[in-house]
């Protein structure tokens, strides 16, 4: 249920601003309603701990300045990660839906492969080396509320610059590599890893899920 108090948080992904999502979340408040924010982060210096602070801190903030009824976050790329590890420590919140576009949720072969290169290696950042660089436990979606995931197949980007694919993938990340046990919804879209953020049919399912639960293309 959309109320006129619904309100959706953006996470960005490894090296932007948020900026980029400008055309996304004019068409999530134009043709959905939602009120939009972005959460901006340095994805390179700071440590996921950090980040996700800084996150609950914004939400905070976001409550105790207007009436939230519902909350919403979409990450894209990196920024699922960020989200699922601040509901995980921050399961508090109002209700409201997850949306995952094109984040490396399993793994990453391309930072993987990234990370092994001596002057990239740096720029990497903390975040994705404790996400996608270290071993650690498989990550699986534990929170009540429901996530869904859309995966792009369009092979675009620099990724494949480093790293070749068996199967689907975005040109960044491999459609396999967004599919997050417990997660309640899963759609690939023909689009590439930058592109999903201007894509008026991503839009559309962004909102079919947050709205209903499940995505509208079968």
């Amino acid at each position: 249920m959309r109320t006129a108090n619904t309100h959706l948080i953006y996470v960005h992904g490894l090296w932007l601003t948020g900026r980029e999502s400008l055309f996304l979340r004019r068409r999530l408040t134009q043709e959905h309603g939602y009120v939009c924010h972005v959460f901006h982060y340095p994805s390179v210096s700071a440590s996921m701990n950090e980040v996700t602070e800084r996150l609950h801190q914004f939400a905070h903030e976001l409550a105790a300045r207007t009436r939230v009824d519902r909350l919403h976050f979409l990450g894209h790329s990196l920024g699922g990660l960020v989200l699922l590890r601040y509901l995980e420590r921050y399961a508090d919140q109002p209700p409201g839906r997850v949306v995952f576009l094109g984040t490396p949720s399993v793994c990453s072969k391309a930072a993987q492969n990234l990370a092994r290169i001596g002057w990239i290696a740096p720029l990497i950042g903390r975040q994705v080396a404790e996400e996608l660089l270290s071993a650690r436990e498989p990550r699986t979606w534990r929170q009540p509320r429901e996530l869904g995931i859309i995966a792009g197949s369009k092979p675009v980007g620099l990724g494949r610059l480093f790293v070749r694919f068996d199967g689907e993938s975005d040109g960044t990340v491999a459609v396999d590599e967004t599919r997050l046990p417990g997660a309640t919804d899963h759609l690939v879209m023909p689009v590439s890893h930058t592109g999903m953020q201007f894509s008026a049919r991503v839009a559309r399912q962004i909102g079919e899920f947050l709205e209903h639960g499940r995505f509208g293309l079968r």
